[in-house]
């Protein structure tokens, strides 16, 4: 697994705010050794452009505010779902039907889950 960055989620999270990111959801991977990552964070968004404006918040966001820079990123082309990789953590930027097909927080339940208020 990844070097973690114990703040990075918050920035992720700030990022997610900033354009309206909607049922925020933090999953706490570091006792589950099969994880990909230590740290999910998992949002929705209210249409494909929305999601990808999200996506592209956190990316700026982190890059402008603290030269964080993704190794990765995909699923812009549908826009249902996008994933953005910072090592020890993935944003998962879902639609909501797309979101309660492939349900993460179902899926890595022995994780530590923390729901986070929307910002209205």
């Amino acid at each position: 697994m990844k070097d973690s960055n114990p703040e990075i989620t918050d920035l992720i999270i700030q990022g997610i705010q900033e354009r309206k990111g909607r049922h925020i959801t933090h999953i706490d991977l570091s006792a589950v050794e099969s994880s990909a990552a230590r740290d999910f964070i998992v949002c929705e968004g209210t249409s494909t452009t929305h999601v990808a404006a999200i996506a592209d918040c956190v990316r700026d966001f982190l890059l402008d505010n603290h030269r964080i820079k993704p190794y990765n990123y995909d699923g812009y082309r549908n826009s249902s779902w996008i994933v953005v990789d910072y090592g020890s953590a993935l944003v998962h930027i879902f639609m909501p039907d797309e979101r309660r097909r492939y349900n993460l927080e179902e899926l890595w339940s022995d994780g530590l889950i923390t729901e986070i208020p929307d910002i209205d």
